[in-house]
């Protein structure tokens, strides 16, 4: 045999030893995971076929030879395999929630310069009609900005207090433009404030009531905000007395980007409930845990 069949000879014998490495791990891998039934109807099958084809010893050689590393090795290897799984899987949630997070920094970031352009717009207009008005919507913006700014630039999440304080700045320069179609009022207790709250949440909410609920109605309306403890939940509510919310119409981009993001924060601990109150109006609902909270 010359030195070209030796080295031939020798990759052939390397790739079948890979080969039959894989082949061995993908079988001590399927043993690990296999149910004992299923098990027990693969031996079934290789002796019925050894009998059949007069050849027990394979089949009685695989019986065993299965059985001792289900035995001594199964339960370790499907322990590591899981566990192996479980991290994958944290590993994409955790992708997915990054990703829906820089998504919702991009819909801000879009969001907010033609707000503040009709701001903007509003005071240019009052300057000449109302310079007191104007310099208080003025203030209101300075308010709203400072309340905004940290919570960008911040790495970990916001409380329910910065919420709430960027949503009363917000709806007081709503106010300023809807003038007296728009009525607020807040019932949010002092010790709820340091608890952690998603971001952009509550004001996504308010937005709502107003573009959804009040502005179609000519007289306008009012909007209350209220936070409480519901056992483990802490349940922040937005409600409105417009024109109502069509149950059968289906979320918008706000409601179903509230949602996605509740999920992959908190899984099913969390949710946004949307009722139709007898009186008339909406009530939205966000549900979130108060203790060992994630946030984004």
């Amino acid at each position: 045999m010359n030195a070209s069949q030796l080295n031939k000879a020798m990759d052939f014998l390397r790739d079948s030893l890979a080969q039959a490495t894989v082949l061995w791990w993908n079988f001590f891998d399927w043993l690990a995971l296999v149910e004992w039934r299923q098990l027990f109807i693969t031996w079934f099958l290789a002796m019925a076929f050894g009998l059949i084809l007069t050849l027990p010893e394979p089949a009685v050689w695989y019986v065993i030879l299965s059985y001792g590393v289900k035995v001594l090795a199964g339960g370790k290897r499907k322990a590591e395999l899981m566990a192996k799984e479980a991290t994958a899987k944290a590993s994409v949630a955790e992708l997915e929630r990054r990703l829906l997070e820089a998504q919702m920094a991009t819909l801000q970031a879009q969001i907010e310069p033609h707000f503040l352009f009709n701001t903007l717009a509003l005071i240019g207009q009052l300057i000449e009609t109302d310079p007191p008005q104007a310099a208080r919507i003025h203030m209101h913006l300075i308010e709203y900005l400072r309340s905004t700014l940290p919570q960008m630039r911040a790495a970990g999440g916001g409380t329910l207090g910065r919420q709430v304080q960027l949503s009363r700045a917000y709806l007081a320069i709503m106010q300023a433009r809807m003038k007296e179609r728009l009525t607020v009022s807040f019932d949010v207790p002092a010790q709820l404030e340091h608890l952690p709250f998603p971001p952009m949440m509550l004001q996504t909410l308010i937005e709502n009531a107003i573009k959804h609920g009040l502005e179609p109605k000519i007289e306008g309306g009012r909007i209350d905000v209220g936070a409480r403890l519901v056992d483990d939940a802490m349940h922040v509510d937005v409600r409105d007395n417009g024109v109502g919310f069509n149950m059968h119409a289906g979320d918008g981009v706000g409601l179903a980007n509230i949602r996605e993001r509740l999920f992959l924060l908190f899984g099913a601990r969390a949710e946004l409930v949307i009722e139709m109150p007898l009186e008339g109006g909406a009530l939205a609902s966000l549900r979130v845990p108060h203790s060992s909270q994630e946030t984004n």
